[in-house]
């Protein structure tokens, strides 16, 4: 069976009994696609989506790079996505698809291997008795004839953007969706309904079942941009949960007997020891996948159940975020970056586990980081690399703790130190020394808000005046999810959500908005984080005020006075631009 490419509307057909096209047919057809495609600039031109200036550095940078114009103008932000695949339908006269609203069925995905998918971008979204149609984001000449090949039916092509494919794919090719056939392989080779107690060979073979339902947990959880995994044994069922956007959602359950052999397969993986199961033990586990390499920190802990698991994902190909990334309003945004520019002192970041508080002292050293400063950090763990920066990592065994390595880091003429977290005294001591010795200080504090953050370094036995001396600023920050913009509809709140806008001071709405649930949100109603954040400048009140070991809610008062916006007063903001949900604040933030 031989493919040919009709003239309209981007469609492969099949054409079984036919004589095949002849070769200068075929050379003529695609030399006026490429002919129209060559316009593109032109067209986008004209429809004031870009400038000629703009078109002519997209066509030098193409002489040189090889790569296609329309990809060019988007990576240098001349023209979105969508209005890339708006033009690219109508300069080709193929249809444009919402991928956020269509969901592709599971008899069109199967005709389409993954591999092919992935490769050229490509998501089959139906299946008929004409053919199965097939979303791109840059239909070539010669695609539709290679997914019709791949396929093996006839192809009619639909556009829709780069990033709404790549999210269309990972969502229909679920890793997942192939576990099922490696526990029944698991279930068949064991004996039933007894917990298995893997051996290392059996650990480490990589045709093992086991080892492969672990390799798509891991796989799925990067794809659904998680967090965390958790892997939970209870009674009769292995529960598999994921950490997305702050929330956890189930992934799968698996059989309890599979729970001794997955946790050995991940202590393998870790470096960890799998015949101790009644100690709590962590490990790291480094791995590429979808060719990504990420690190994972794992962490066990005994149950009345078994051996529960969790794995902390860090995506290295992740790019660091940019202080105006971080979702700062304006006028923090100013004051926090000016701060960090001092010359000595110290500047705190203050929230609970998973409030983003690395990601915001990463920003921050990526902003100051410049040849003449010799930055340096001591670290559990080290999560992304910088290149020019010192970066250690805590070593208990070696006897490298913070305390100790901040203690070596002052004999390497710092400029600027950052310290991972100060969890105890000792810790906090070398910091505050270190910021009253010249030394720019950066350093993670758990604590609920500023004046909390305050509290913790004198319950420690910090002195009051060495706390104010070094204190420079003090951030206080949280997550809230956003509120999905694909599919977001305005909403009534309940009573109680309106009852709590107002009294936080939420000016009047006429309308409120939530996601009502797409393919790209997993259903949630929620896309991605923003930070709320409050910053408390250590003034000369507020010092007076913790050397007198004044209380949170004073130091809390004397800031508010001095014009510092409280987490809350930021979360009911959000809410007012139609950032994110009433309901969303109340989840994420300590509102007493």
């Amino acid at each position: 069976m031989r493919f040919r490419r009709t003239s309209g509307g981007g469609e492969a057909v099949a054409d079984g009994g036919a004589q095949p096209l002849a070769s200068d047919e075929r050379v003529s057809e695609s030399t006026a696609l490429r002919g129209s495609r060559a316009q593109l600039g032109e067209l986008l031109v004209g429809a004031q989506l870009i400038t000629h200036a703009q078109l002519a550095e997209a066509l030098l940078q193409q002489s040189s790079s090889g790569k296609r114009i329309g990809t060019l103008l988007v990576e240098l932000g001349a023209v979105t996505e969508q209005g890339l695949a708006q033009v690219l339908s109508e300069q080709l006269d193929i249809p444009l698809v919402d991928l956020s609203q269509t969901t592709p069925t599971p008899e069109a995905v199967e005709v389409l291997p993954e591999t092919v998918a992935r490769a050229h971008l490509a998501v089959p979204i139906v299946l008929d008795e004409n053919g199965v149609t097939i979303a791109v984001c840059d239909p070539s000449p010669d695609l539709a004839n290679t997914l019709a090949n791949a396929s093996g039916h006839l192809v009619r092509l639909a556009i829709a953007s780069r990033s709404d494919v790549q999210r269309a794919i990972d969502s229909a090719y679920r890793a997942l969706g192939n576990i099922k056939k490696h526990v029944q392989a698991f279930e068949a080779t064991e004996a039933p309904r007894r917990p298995v107690e893997m051996t290392v060979p059996q650990a480490i073979a990589e045709d093992a079942p086991v080892v492969q339902v672990v390799n798509l947990i891991i796989t799925q959880a990067l794809r659904d941009r998680s967090s965390d995994i958790h892997i939970e044994p209870q009674g009769e069922r292995l529960r598999v949960r994921y950490r997305i956007d702050g929330a956890l959602h189930d992934a799968v359950e698996l059989p309890s007997t599979m729970a001794p052999a997955l946790t050995s397969r991940i202590k393998i993986l870790a470096g960890m020891n799998i015949v101790e199961r009644r100690r709590p033990q962590d490990g790291q586990i480094t791995m590429e996948i979808d060719n990504r390499e990420i690190d994972i920190r794992v962490s066990t802990v005994s149950t009345i159940w078994g051996e529960s698991c969790v794995m902390r994902l860090l995506d290295r190909s992740r790019s660091l975020y940019e202080m105006s990334d971080l979702g700062m309003p304006s006028v923090t945004h100013e004051s926090f970056a000016h701060m960090i520019r001092a010359p000595f002192g110290m500047m705190l970041c203050a929230g609970p586990t998973g409030s983003g508080k690395t990601t915001t002292l990463y920003a921050a050293l990526n902003e100051i980081d410049e040849p003449h400063r010799n930055i340096m950090t001591i670290e559990d763990p080290v999560e992304y690399i910088f290149p020019s920066i010192n970066q250690i990592q805590t070593n208990e065994q070696a006897g490298i703790t913070f305390a100790t390595g901040l203690s070596s880091i002052l004999r390497q003429d710092p400029d600027v130190i950052l310290v991972g977290e100060i969890r105890d005294v000792d810790t906090a001591r070398v910091a505050v020394q270190s910021a009253l010795t010249g030394h720019f200080v950066l350093s993670s504090l758990h604590a609920t808000d500023c004046a909390a953050a305050l509290h913790r370094f004198l319950d420690m036995g910090i002195e009051s005046f060495l706390i104010a001396s070094s204190v420079l600023a003090v951030v206080s920050q949280r997550l809230v999810r956003r509120i999905c913009q694909t599919c977001r509809v305005p909403y009534e709140p309940k009573d109680e959500e309106i009852a709590f806008y107002e009294d936080s001071g939420g000016e009047f709405k006429a309308k409120f908005w939530q996601g009502e649930g797409c393919n790209f949100c997993a259903g949630t109603g929620y896309r991605e984080r923003i930070g709320v954040f409050e910053l408390m400048r250590i003034t000369p009140e507020i010092k007076r005020l913790v050397v007198g070991w004044a209380t949170q809610e004073e130091l809390q008062r004397m800031a508010v006075s001095q014009g510092m916006r409280t987490l809350r007063d930021e979360a009911v903001r959000l809410i007012s631009e139609d950032i994110t949900t009433i309901s969303e604040v109340v989840r994420s933030i300590y509102a007493a």
